[in-house]
């Protein structure tokens, strides 16, 4: 069988003309293929290049007819189920509202791009600096031209995620408040860390590692709520797919979900479990040789993701709301600020009553005791003489009146 010869991928610099010219943003290409803008953006700028069936379709995108290429984009986005996808390969516009409400800026309007070519005067002047590549990046984004606070982006950025991501934790432990505590602990400490996490290239990937590492910890087998499985679900389908995934090792569960469920990249997929794209592919592999092995039915990877989502939607699991998770985040950051205060207070009062009743000067230790020789013995008293014990039995026998009373006598 012969195979049609691979696409021709154009240069760095064509592909992004070749986008542009489409009226395409960096986030709507990400969207179609299924991976993230960061990888688009690679892309771009020559640092990696797509392979196998994603260069084909990188290619196809770029060189189709742009009318046909935007009615195939929209179609994707409506076939899309936003039940697992939300925080995944979509988190673009939830990073570009947090980056740009933590710097203050203000992105360019749509208005202000080029009649021509859809970009902004001088974007492609040599020697900009890096603020006006932010204001670029931004652009792309499409947001609209007042810029937020942070609370208004966190909400933004928790409403976009925290649905999808109560589903996917839901897939990982097999437990409904699990997987609303895992999500709510995440964006608690995503809040606390509120300017490192809206600065980072994927505010949605560093939420979503959190709350994989939160919910597949060892240590919820210790705790009292967590010692009895939850009820399973009621159609006996989603419980078998459900039995067939807590089976599986967690990190085989995770990297499943990550690759099937949200539909992550394998290079995605690989750097969030942290390991090599060989182990991630083999995990994936076995982890489908598994579910396939109890679920024949389960066999093509579309399946397994149509049954995914079908069993993360069917619990109907909601997320709290984000003014309570990010009251709750700072008053628990209170909480552990004060305790760290009192341990400090703590401390200090200890070392300062060592320091006042420890000796303020050199004291020598006792000498060890030491026999003394050549002292005569102790004398104890002997036995009594015949005299002696005569007078002793005279004094006993006379009464205890007192001395006499002395009569002067008369001369």
């Amino acid at each position: 069988m012969t195979q049609s010869p691979a696409s021709p991928l154009p240069a760095p610099k064509e592909r992004r003309r070749l986008r542009e010219s489409r009226s395409l943003t960096q986030t709507d290409v990400a969207t179609r293929l299924g991976v993230s803008r960061a990888t688009v953006r690679s892309w771009e700028t020559g640092r990696s290049a797509p392979r196998g069936r994603m260069r084909e379709a990188y290619t196809r995108l770029l060189l189709t007819d742009p009318a046909s290429a935007r009615a195939e984009m929209n179609t994707r986005q409506e076939d899309v189920a936003p039940e697992l996808v939300g925080a995944g390969t979509g988190a673009a516009p939830a990073r570009e509202i947090a980056r740009t409400a933590v710097r203050g800026e203000r992105p360019v309007a749509e208005g202000k791009r080029s009649a021509s070519t859809g970009e902004r005067p001088g974007r492609n002047r040599p020697g900009r600096r890096p603020a006006e590549e932010r204001l670029d990046a931004a652009e792309d984004s499409g947001l609209a031209e007042s810029s937020l606070t942070p609370a208004q982006a966190f909400d933004a950025l928790y409403a976009f995620c925290a649905p999808a991501l109560v589903r996917q934790a839901y897939l990982l432990t097999g437990r409904r408040e699990l997987a609303r505590e895992s999500v709510e602990r995440a964006f608690q400490q995503a809040w606390y860390r509120w300017p490192e996490v809206a600065v980072d290239p994927d505010p949605a990937g560093w939420v979503r590692a959190t709350v994989y590492e939160y919910a597949l910890s060892p240590w919820h087998r210790l705790r009292p709520r967590y010692r009895h499985p939850e009820a399973p679900p009621t159609a006996p389908a989603d419980r078998a797919l459900l039995d067939a995934l807590l089976e599986l090792p967690p990190v085989y569960r995770r990297t499943l979900v990550l690759f099937d469920g949200v539909g992550l990249g394998l290079p995605e997929t690989a750097a969030e479990t942290e390991a090599s794209t060989p182990a991630a592919a083999n995990r994936v592999l076995h982890a489908r040789e598994a579910v396939a092995t109890r679920l024949p039915e389960l066999t093509s990877p579309e399946d397994l993701h149509r049954r995914l989502t079908e069993l993360a939607s069917a619990e109907r699991l909601r997320a709290a709301k984000p003014r309570t998770v990010r009251w709750y985040g700072e008053r628990r950051a209170q909480q552990w600020t004060r305790a760290a205060i009192a341990f400090t207070a703590l401390l200090i009062g200890v070392t300062a009553l060592t320091l006042g009743t420890a000796p303020d000067h050199y004291e020598a230790p006792l000498a060890p005791p030491e026999t003394i020789h050549g002292l005569p013995p102790r004398a104890a008293p002997g036995p009594l003489s015949s005299a002696e014990l005569k007078l002793r039995a005279r004094l006993r026998s006379r009464e205890m009146h007192g001395p006499e009373r002395l009569i002067p006598e008369n001369r």
